[in-house]
């Protein structure tokens, strides 16, 4: 068995800790989706959020960016955004008599692409690269992007006119899809109760962990243990989302591994040096549901990807479990 995450050093489950009551600090009633979110950030994956307007989705990547003490910066999407406005361009220094490379702002711990679905599809996939191999090429030569390196992105499902939306391919390169939904009746009337006062906003939370130590916490991950059983679950999921009948596409090997990824970090996130079955089943809706493609017909009918992805889950025995 691999060494477990919490020999090497790195209390995995204090440090998520921390960074939840910190995110909690400005985002009142949405503690699941925070924990998904800490987790697709210590899984070193990249995290899209979408929903409607003024549910919290900048102010929860805001959130997260500051309480890592590291660098952030933030791209508003726009259609007339350049790729080079994101990854950085080379110009002619007169002093030097050579060409220079300047960084765009995708050279950053935390990457808030904010309305990512308003930006031309050159634009966009200009960010497939440095998601997925963490580095960008400019003119034939390769940048690498600091670590950890985390792409919280953005949009809105409604006001879809003069939108680009994203291709599978770049879809593909989120490992969560994550709907922050209306907080619950309390939750808001807390959140009324607070207006005008004396509360910490997002611009004045303190870090609480450094770029260092959220690396280290990624490499520990990697050790906790996926008993065979659970790796073939997670392929027996993916392969029976091939086979559903409602979908044109279903989850690439890719969202296989994604699945892993998430767990490990969930379970670390909980103390655990090993995934449970409970695990994978909360993170795949999530992990999975953007990585499907519904057919015309399941369309017509008002199928979505979730009804989909959880009736998987019902029809796939669960290792170990009986009846």
């Amino acid at each position: 068995m691999a060494q477990p995450a919490t020999a090497r050093g790195v209390d995995v489950a204090a440090l998520f800790d921390a960074l939840l009551r910190n995110v909690e600090q400005v985002i009142q009633g949405k503690r699941d989706q925070i924990r998904l979110a800490l987790v697709c950030l210590f899984a070193e994956g990249h995290l899209l959020i979408e929903d409607v307007p003024g549910v919290g989705k900048t102010s929860l990547a805001k959130a997260l960016a500051r309480s890592i003490a590291a660098t952030a910066n933030r791209i508003q999407f726009t259609p007339d955004l350049l790729p080079s406005d994101v990854v950085g361009v080379s110009v002619w220094n007169r002093s030097t008599n050579e060409f220079e490379f300047r960084p765009g702002a995708v050279f950053a711990h935390v990457v808030l692409a904010d309305e990512i679905n308003r930006a031309s599809p050159k634009t966009q996939s200009a960010l497939l690269e440095s998601m997925q191999e963490h580095q960008v090429t400019v003119d034939s030569r390769t940048y690498a992007l600091p670590r950890p390196f985390l792409v919280i992105a953005t949009q809105n499902p409604v006001e879809l006119e003069g939108t680009y939306p994203l291709p599978e391919a770049q879809l593909d390169r989120f490992l969560m899809r994550l709907p922050m939904g209306y907080p619950s009746r309390d939750a808001e009337v807390a959140i009324l109760e607070t207006q005008g006062a004396a509360r910490t906003r997002v611009d004045q939370l303190e870090p609480v962990a450094s770029a260092a130590e959220v690396a280290a916490a990624a490499d520990a991950i990697v050790a906790v243990h996926v008993a065979t059983a659970l790796q073939a679950y997670i392929v027996d999921l993916a392969e029976a989302t091939r086979r559903h009948s409602d979908l044109v596409l279903g989850v690439s090997p890719r969202g296989a591994l994604a699945l892993q990824r998430a767990a490990r970090a969930l379970a670390a996130s909980t103390g655990r040096e090993y995934v449970i079955p409970d695990d994978i089943k909360t993170l795949a809706p999530a992990v999975l549901e953007h990585r499907v493609l519904l057919g015309p017909e399941a369309e017509l009918r008002g199928i979505t990807t979730n009804e989909v992805v959880r009736a998987v889950l019902a029809s796939v025995p669960v290792p170990g479990a009986s009846g």
